[in-house]
């Protein structure tokens, strides 16, 4: 069975990603990732049911600040 590394699950009608889904877009490691995060250059999570997601506007704003430097 294949896995998906989006979420159908959304917090106030925002698309969601997995870790899995945000490395997907923005290739970095995950420890560069979670650094980023710890360090406030990358999108803080949000958390819904336990389970820690990315809102999908947020990693598009990053990916376009970037490409903008």
């Amino acid at each position: 069975m294949a896995t998906t590394n989006t979420c159908h699950t959304t917090v106030e009608s925002e698309r969601l990603l997995r870790l899995a889904g945000v490395l997907t877009e923005f290739p970095v490691s995950r420890s560069t990732w979670w650094k980023g995060v710890k360090e406030g250059r990358y999108p803080a999570p949000v958390r819904e049911s336990g389970m820690t997601f990315w809102k999908k506007s947020d990693l598009q704003a990053l990916i376009k600040s970037l490409g903008s430097t």
